[in-house]
């Protein structure tokens, strides 16, 4: 049985190159590009180095990554504020910074209105009265707005709309998800 090669170390202008490549190929929050900087370096003052150009040079703002992640997230993917706090803070951005980012990115929302472009994106080609009127597809439906980061006041509020049974949404559903 072979053991596995240790991981090469790299100097500080291959250390660069592969900075620069790693910027390249996705944009990252400066915790992730540190982590990733630390376990190929040959010396770890070399990585802070490198991270300390880069946001001088302003190639690593976790500022302006969150926003542009967050506008993302909500125009592309049509989740919800929670969702994207989230989802940034899982990518080691600092929680202050992510739920200003999320706040401006949604300011001028309607939480409603991203949540009818959800259910139409997710549910297209099925009628939602005849779908959601099981109570199994209701509360997975509850359940994948709740998840993809909306309220429940104003997941509950879109899908009375659609459900024929609206008194089957109701506050025990909530905390079931709670």
């Amino acid at each position: 049985m072979r053991k596995p090669k240790p991981p090469k170390l790299l100097e500080l202008e291959a250390l660069k190159s592969y900075a620069a490549m790693a910027l390249a190929s996705r944009a990252q929050s400066t915790s992730e590009l540190r982590t990733r900087l630390r376990k190929k370096a040959a010396r770890p003052e070399d990585a802070e180095e490198i991270l300390a150009y880069l946001k001088e040079s302003g190639y690593v703002d976790d500022q302006r990554f969150a926003g542009a992640f967050a506008e993302w997230r909500k125009e592309n993917q049509g989740f919800g504020k929670s969702r994207v706090v989230r989802d940034l803070m899982s990518r080691r951005v600092a929680p202050a910074v992510a739920q200003a980012a999320v706040e401006a990115a949604f300011q001028g929302s309607d939480e409603v209105q991203l949540i009818e472009e959800f259910i139409a994106r997710r549910y297209r080609g099925k009628d939602m009265k005849v779908y959601l009127a099981e109570q199994k597809n209701l509360a997975s439906a509850f359940r994948r707005l709740r998840t993809a980061g909306f309220s429940s006041s104003n997941s509950i509020k879109v899908l009375k709309r659609y459900a024929s049974a609206a008194e089957e949404i109701d506050e025990e559903m909530v905390s079931d998800t709670i």
